[in-house]
């Protein structure tokens, strides 16, 4: 018989012990995978996305959004490894907030972070279909959704090392793809310096700063965020990783180093070329036009654009997919969402989550691809709204994650931590004011009320399941629960002892 246990606004089951035993995630991974997977899963940003910046900001505006936000993830990635060592938990963010907020903004981390994934994969998969119709048309992009969903998902249900192993072979030729096309755009003489300011200005502004004036810089910020987002993923690796303390803080911050690097050169290389800023720009191919500036048109470049179509869109959805099914295996595992979702396979891969957030992906891709069509024709691509949703979404992630540092800080100072933020304290300030400056610049201007109009209604209908029923069924056993629960209860032993 269950026992239900009350605690404020939710009430607790506990569960039999073969619960926990059909939910069980189990891997070895090191930091060389684990950076291999943190900059696999990000590194699409190199590929597709970011430069629809350089229309609404100019390439300075793009810039400094660029530097602004490299700076947030960086204190970020700081903090969540000191995290992450703390509580090496596969809920992530999820579970760092709900040690530190409570159930009810842990809930809403481990929603936020959900809606991320999905939708950043449903993204990708889009840019893929884009990117593959110049190699293969007359295929209909249903159908490329459709294989690039199914031959990942397989993947990811097979085995954890099988995960990483692809993931991070697709990664290093990812990036070897990309130093060949940084040397060559140096070297060659395509590269063209006054092309990064074509962008036309508004009046009274000026063509070689910023061409849309400071309101650029603010419209600029999703696709700035879009070089770097998901490297906040590895967290949620910490059930599968070997010497957490060690190996999560050494993948995660060579990792965000990695990809700042490769961002600085993506946005002065690739906007330097063929049609400059104003082109590429508009491009729904970044890469590949800079590509074809380079070779030509012909096959030459249409073979090395699929190359680098495999590794860096592919990397990514592969990292994205591994993402979303830990972070919907711990919200079902703990009962915040049914939980039939987290049982596990032989091989403890948490099949069930993966197949659904597939499931939810390919629906999202079509519905909103149907309503593009229907419509009237819009500035941004479909990828680009898809994008401006996962941004929002992870937005609101990071803010939480960022106080509930500071929350853990102020309230369990002797709270044993394996790694220390070198940051401390003003790393999580600076890194939660960014995330507020990213959160203020998504929300005032009007062309992403679209993507924010649809993260508020999933949001929605999120918070009306919490209320209405799981917060009465929540798993007290769950790893990320049983930390909070006992921390709880230490700390009221403490202040019932200071009395």
């Amino acid at each position: 018989m269950s026992v239900q246990e009350s605690n404020g606004i939710v009430s607790y089951e506990h569960v039999h012990e073969s619960y926990l035993r059909q939910r069980q995630l189990k891997g070895s991974a090191n930091w060389f995978l684990l950076w291999g997977l943190g900059v696999g899963a990000v590194i699409s940003g190199d590929f597709y996305g970011w430069n629809y910046g350089l229309i609404v900001g100019g390439f300075w505006g793009m810039a400094i959004a660029t530097i602004l936000m490299a700076i947030m993830y960086l204190c970020m990635v700081y903090s969540t490894a000191e995290l992450t060592a703390t509580f090496p938990h596969a809920g992530g963010f999820y579970s760092f907030t709900r040690n530190a907020l409570g159930p009810f903004w842990g809930y809403i981390a481990g929603i936020t972070v959900s809606i991320e994934y999905v939708l950043a994969n449903a993204a990708v998969v889009y840019a893929l279909s884009q990117y593959l119709q110049n190699v293969i048309p007359g295929v209909p992009v249903y159908l490329i959704w459709l294989f690039a969903y199914s031959i990942f998902l397989t993947m990811n249900i097979w085995s954890l090392q099988v995960s990483l192993n692809v993931c991070l072979w697709l990664t290093l030729v990812a990036i070897m793809v990309l130093g060949i096309f940084y040397i060559s755009m140096s070297v060659s003489g395509v590269f063209q310096l006054e092309l990064l300011f074509n962008i036309p200005p508004e009046p009274g502004q000026s063509a070689y700063w910023l061409p849309n004036g400071w309101n650029g810089v603010f419209a600029a910020i999703p696709f700035a965020i879009w070089l770097y987002l998901a490297i906040e993923q590895l967290p949620m690796t910490a059930e599968e990783t070997e010497e957490v303390p060690k190996n999560m803080p050494t993948g995660m911050i060579l990792g965000m180093f990695t990809l700042i690097i490769l961002s600085l050169f993506t946005l002065v290389l690739n906007s330097g070329v063929g049609g400059g800023a104003v082109a590429i720009g508009e491009t729904g191919v970044p890469l590949g036009d800079g590509l074809e500036a380079y070779f030509g048109e012909g096959a030459t470049s249409t073979i090395v654009t699929t190359l680098a179509l495999i590794c860096g869109l592919i990397a990514s959805l592969h990292g994205n997919m591994f993402a979303y099914g830990r972070i919907i295996f711990s919200l079902s595992r703990a009962g915040y969402i049914p939980r039939w979702f987290s049982v596990t396979s032989k091989n403890h891969t948490p099949y069930r989550a993966l197949i659904l957030g597939a499931a939810i992906g390919f629906v999202c891709v079509m519905l909103i691809s149907a309503s593009s069509n229907a419509g009237e024709e819009q500035f941004f691509s479909v990828d680009a709204i898809i994008l401006n949703m996962a941004v929002f979404g992870a937005l609101i992630s990071y803010l939480l994650v960022m106080l509930s540092y500071l929350k853990l800080k102020v309230t369990y100072p002797d709270l044993p931590r394996p790694y220390v933020s070198p940051l401390g304290i003003w790393g999580a300030v600076v890194g939660g004011g960014l995330a507020i400056f990213a959160l203020v610049a998504c929300l005032s201007v009007p062309d992403y009320q679209p993507g924010i109009l649809g993260i508020s209604i999933v949001l929605i209908v999120a918070l009306l399941y919490f209320w209405l029923y799981s917060r009465n069924r929540l798993v007290a056993q769950a790893p990320e629960e049983i930390t909070a629960l006992r921390m709880k209860l230490q700390s009221q032993r403490g202040h019932q002892a200071q009395l």
